[in-house]
């Protein structure tokens, strides 16, 4: 095989520096800007260190708006999600790919056409079905449609199922003769096999649930009940009309946190996931 020309080599390198830095520019923009006055945000040229920095502005977060209360509303529905995530999908992924039952195949192809249904047009039905059960400001409502996989996770069971494909049929022959049965196989002997699946379907479902602005809207008309990215947007206008980009930010940037440490904690997996599934021999 020939070796690449170091000039072709460092041109690569210059190339994917170029995107990697366009990529974290908003993000310390973001954190640039969380940390000025409201007056030194449009100013031109941008400042991209405040002087002074105001930290303050982090603490005012929580004074102006209940955004501890927030915080813990999100907390409480992604791990509630994540749960209910991880025991629906896993189990339907490992159902259509490993179990015969009659209509397998349709019913998979049913479940990904869902795929092709965009959420705006089940928000009305959704709300009216949410106020006949009266859960509107609830837990329930913020937590059980989604950890059933109402909303995305068609995508998740696809994702489990094309892992669970790959795994050779002899370890469930093994286990079947030593008598174990469907739900122990599953659970000792296929879930340890399909971590980065689990890794992937975790971070899908984190950064999907944390920043969910959209549903909660249609099943929240309570302060307490509000999540984060709804207390984000009640800094648009907040005073006099006048939006406060600095405590917006802030807010932002506070909330982004728990989505960049899941992910460190968890990119190795994630990245295997995502380049092997359906690729295993």
């Amino acid at each position: 095989m020939d070796r690449v020309h170091p000039v072709w080599k460092t041109i690569a390198y210059v190339i994917a520096i170029s995107i990697a830095i366009g990529m974290i520019l908003p993000f310390l923009w973001m954190v640039s800007t969380s940390l000025k006055d409201n007056n030194q945000i449009f100013m031109i040229p941008p400042q991209w260190i405040p002087r002074p920095a105001h930290w303050e502005n982090y603490k005012k977060v929580f004074e102006l708006l209940n955004f501890g209360r927030y915080y813990l509303n999100t907390i409480v529905v992604t791990a509630g999600r994540i749960i209910g995530m991880f025991f629906v999908c896993t189990m339907a992924g490992y159902a259509f790919a490993r179990l015969e039952f009659p209509g397998r195949e349709v019913l998979f192809v049913l479940l990904l056409s869902s795929l092709m249904i965009p959420f705006e047009v089940l928000m009305v039905p959704t709300f009216v079905l949410i106020k006949k059960l009266h859960w509107i400001n609830t837990y329930r409502a913020l937590i059980i449609p989604q950890a059933l996989g109402a909303f995305g996770g068609a995508f998740n069971v696809f994702l489990m199922r094309q892992f669970f494909a790959t795994i050779p049929k002899e370890l469930e022959e093994a286990a079947i003769i030593e008598g174990a049965g469907p739900f122990r196989i599953f659970w000792d002997i296929m879930l340890p096999l399909v971590k980065p699946a689990i890794a992937s379907l975790i971070i899908f479902t984190f950064s999907s649930a944390w920043n969910d602005f959209t549903y909660p809207l249609i099943v929240v008309n309570t302060d307490d009940m509000k999540t984060l990215s709804l207390g984000i947007a009640g800094f648009k206008g907040f005073r006099e009309g006048m939006t406060q980009w600095n405590l917006m930010m802030a807010s932002a940037t506070i909330s982004i946190l728990p989505i960049v440490v899941v992910f460190l904690c968890a990119q190795k997996y994630f990245v295997e996931g995502i380049t092997t599934t359906g690729m295993k021999s």
